[in-house]
Formats: structure tokens, sequence, C-alpha cells
């Protein structure tokens, strides 16, 4: 099994300078797997190696910086041109997640790669916002009966937006949890915190609090796909983010809407991975919200498949189990037992056979 050569090196870059072709050729594929290699490739600047490494690794970081530089601009042009579809709604465009980081210039924003854009509105409002997307040539992805139900009924958010031209992902969403989540909470404190980008007019983004406790109960919810990446932005937001002042607003915020398990495990495990600098107060406040030992050894055992990079080319039986874990307890999250119980008869027993369905599986 190949060992983990890229959290080290997100820890200290410095560390580059010393690995072997062979340990290059390791390093890269976990890098590509994570999505993390535009940041090691920015990273290895940073820290003044990059001039050392050898000639054809430098190919490999330079094209994986080059993808980062477009997609950016691919971020940014798309969320002008759903500010200009959305332009006449009362409220301003949330921005979530990586294009959040982005565009508020956060260094989680810089070498990231993007899989869509995701927005936050007042849940009054979803339905003229969704009238003028698809005015402006965005479709829904999700077609069948049920699935459109699934969405609009108990989830956060609308079903997945694509473009008809550009082929590009949009998210709108509500909340930042379904509505059934057994940690649900109203999503108005987060309109009320969020904050203007000076350069951009009718944009904002979640308050510093709220942009870490969204990333933290996005990923300790079952959001694994990409879980070292996501683990890494959080490091980088709390790095940025590092004061007296936010320390405060982030216990708080999270005691106020009852996130304090997401953010113990958030704590967990980047003191873990990157030895993130999080204040002994904090880490004392957030104890209070560590589960029973038998369900802490759970989801440590768990974690600690999860947040460690994948071996392309040798599957895990352990990261099998620690996925297929991770998505039991995303949905026992998300759903109230009666309602999973019937959401899982359906995909599993019903849908395969009914042809309109089958395809959305």
């Amino acid at each position: 099994m190949n060992a983990d050569l890229l959290t080290p090196v997100l820890r200290a870059p410095e560390r580059l300078a010393a690995y072997d072709l062979g340990q290059w050729d390791t390093l890269l594929r976990q890098a590509r797997a994570a999505l993390l290699l535009p940041r090691l490739a920015l990273l290895a600047d940073e820290a003044g190696v990059a001039a050392t490494l050898p000639a054809m690794v430098t190919g490999h970081l330079r094209a994986a910086r080059a993808l980062a530089e477009k997609q950016a601009q691919s971020v940014c042009w798309e969320v002008k041109c759903v500010r200009r579809a959305l332009q006449g709604l009362p409220a301003p465009l949330i921005l979530l997640k990586g294009a959040a980081y982005l565009l508020a210039g956060l260094r989680a924003g810089r070498g990231r790669l993007f899989a869509d854009v995701d927005i936050l509105l007042p849940r009054s409002l979803l339905e003229r916002a969704e009238n003028d997307l698809m005015l402006d040539g965005w479709t829904m992805s999700h077609h069948n009966a049920y699935d459109q139900r699934y969405y609009r009924r108990w989830m956060h958010e609308l079903p997945p937006l694509k473009h008809v031209l550009r082929e590009s992902v949009l998210d709108v969403h509500h909340a930042i949890l379904p509505e059934t989540s057994r940690l649900g909470f109203s999503a108005m404190p987060l309109f009320a915190a969020a904050q203007p980008l000076p350069a951009w007019e009718g944009v904002q983004v979640l308050a510093p609090a709220d942009m870490v406790l969204h990333s933290a109960v996005h990923l300790f919810s079952g959001e694994f796909e990409h879980g070292l990446r996501d683990l890494a932005d959080l490091d980088n937001l709390l790095r940025e983010f590092d004061s007296a002042s936010f320390w405060l607003d982030l216990t708080a915020r999270a005691d106020a809407l009852g996130l304090g398990r997401p953010l113990y495990y958030a704590v967990t495990q980047l003191s873990a991975c990157f030895a993130t600098p999080i204040p002994c107060e904090v880490i004392e406040h957030v104890e209070r919200y560590r589960p029973s030992r038998g369900v802490e050894a759970l989801m440590r055992a768990m974690h600690g498949k999860l947040f460690r990079p994948a071996a392309p080319a040798r599957p895990s039986a352990g990261r099998a189990w620690a996925r297929q874990g991770a998505l039991i307890h995303a949905h026992w999250l998300r759903m109230p037992a009666g309602l999973l119980l019937y959401h899982l008869i359906y995909k599993g027993v019903i849908a395969p056979w009914r042809r309109d369905e089958a395809a959305s599986l």
C-alpha cells in the first residue's frame, strides 16, 4: 500500500526538495486524485523549492497551475452570468464554498479546482430565481418525479442546474442542511451576517465563522468525496481568520446553531492531519461535543481512512468500508428513520424497475 506522501508536504512543503522520482510518482498520483495538485504547485513556489525539482515533475506542476487558473477565470465568469440572470431579485447573491473562497481572495481559493458553483438564496425567492435561471439557459439535471420531489420537499437546495451552452453546474441552496436533518437549523442568521464583496456589487459571502462552520458541516455530514481537499480548505481558512475575536465568534456560533459536533470533528482531524494552530481554549470548548467512546472510535477509524490520499491503482478495502460508512452516516443525519427507510427502498427496489428513473441511479 502506498504511503501517505501528500499530507506531510501540505504541512511542510519544504520537504518536496528531498523527494526522489519514485516518491514523486506516488505524490503526483495522490495529489491529482485529491484535487490538490495545483495547490501543491503553489506551495512549492512559496517554499522556494520549485526550481530544485526534477524537470519532469515541474511539467506536471506547471500544467496543474494552468488548469487552476483557467478554472478560476471560468468561475468568475459564471458568477457574473448568474448575477446578471438574477439581477431582478430583491436579495444579494451569497456564494458558498470554493467560489466564495476565490472571489473573496482567500488563501483557500488559490489553486482550487471546481466542480460547480454554489449559491445561497432565501427560500421565498427560489421559484423566481429558478424561472430567471431557466430563461438564461439553465436546465434541471434531475427530471423524474421522485427526484424532483426529493429535492424540493426534503433537501436544502434545488436539483442541480446545468447550462445548455457552457455545461457548467450550479447548485442553488436555501439552507446549508436539509430541513429533515438532525442538525437542521434556520438559515436566517447566516443571511443576516453575510458580508458584501467590495469588487462584486450584489454578491456576498458568509461571515468567517459561518464560512468555517458550513465547510465543517458539509464535510462531516457525509460529503467525503474530496475529503482531504476540503479539510485542507478548513486548515487554510482557520489560519487566515486566526484572531481572538474570530475564535470567540466561531465557538459561540457553533453553540447557537447546534453545530458543535461537526466542529469537534473538524478540530480533531485538523489537529491530526495538519497540526492547525487552534487555541487550547477552543479545543477545550469543543470537547463538550465529544461523542460516546464507541461512536468516536468508529468515526476516528472512518475519518482516518477518508482523510488520507487514495492510491488510485490499488483500491483499499478499508477505504471502501469507510466510504460506505460515511454514506450511511450522511443519510442517517439527513433524514429521520422512517423517511430514510422509504427513500432507500424506493431507490434500491422500486426505481430500478421504472424506465423513467433507472437512468438517474
